[in-house]
């Protein structure tokens, strides 16, 4: 496979622009088969109010967006990863959707918000999915899902060879060291698609991050400039949770021995 993230400022309330920078973008995107882009890419992320969210929210089955993305999808016959600004209901989620060639696949919902995220968003109720799309199983999460170890643990059981993390990172030096560490705990690649640029007092980090189920980072953008960057990939080697010949990533955990993490 050819995975691969786009690493872009999306316009704070201005879907039209931020879809013309990705159309460019895309350009140099290398026949992938996987692409990921940044969390909230169809509205922006540093709301100035509960209105502003709202109105730069979608319903998913009418959706400018989506519609873009499966246009995308289907002209270039990929998969793609993108942060969503849902709206359900009287409801705002901060989702991830996963869209191929035949249109929407699934979603996931965050679970860990972020700062003013708990203003606008109501936390994920959909659980940790993981989603078959034929040469491999995607997980999705997003950005401060990236502290909780115990989601990636989750989808590596669930079976994901792959987990996308679209992202809005603003502390730098944290999130994009510890993705290699859940890459090779739970022996899995995970494609981090982080966003630059600056809305209000928020920096951005950039850094997007590919890296492989041995911990090794095999591509990562700069801190600053938009890029789109896509790597060959073996899947097989998420499939080997083999540390030595007698251990195994999964199958040696002890969990009667951790009760305490589903305890609140």
């Amino acid at each position: 496979m050819r995975i691969g993230f786009v690493q872009l400022a999306p316009y704070l309330g201005d879907m039209q622009a931020t879809m013309h920078r990705i159309d460019a973008l895309m350009a140099d995107a290398d026949g992938a088969d996987l692409l990921v882009l940044p969390e909230l890419c169809n509205s922006g992320y540093n709301f100035e109010s509960r209105e502003q969210a709202w109105e730069t929210s979608e319903e998913l089955g009418g959706s400018v967006f989506m519609h873009y993305l499966e246009a995308k999808c289907r002209q270039h016959g990929m998969h793609i990863v993108s942060g969503i600004n849902e709206r359900d209901g009287d409801r705002l989620f901060n989702t991830a959707v996963l869209v191929g060639p035949d249109g929407c696949l699934g979603k996931y919902r965050k679970l860990h918000l972020f700062l003013n995220e708990k203003d606008y968003f109501t936390p994920g109720d959909l659980g940790l999915p993981v989603f078959d799309i034929g040469p491999c199983k995607i997980g999705l999460l997003i950005c401060f899902d990236w502290l909780f170890p115990e989601a990636w643990r989750v989808l590596a059981l669930k079976g994901a060879d792959i987990i996308c993390h679209p992202s809005n990172l603003v502390i730098p030096g944290l999130a994009q060291k510890a993705i290699p560490i859940h890459s090779v705990i739970n022996r899995v690649f995970v494609i981090t698609a982080n966003r630059v640029g600056t809305e209000g007092a928020l920096t951005f980090t950039g850094l997007s991050t590919i890296a492989d189920p041995r911990s090794d980072v095999l591509v990562q953008a700069s801190a600053t400039e938009e890029a789109v960057r896509t790597v060959d990939i073996d899947i097989s080697l998420a499939r080997d949770k083999m540390i030595t010949p007698r251990n195994h990533a999964l199958n040696d955990r002890r969990p009667e021995e951790y009760t305490l993490l589903t305890e609140r």
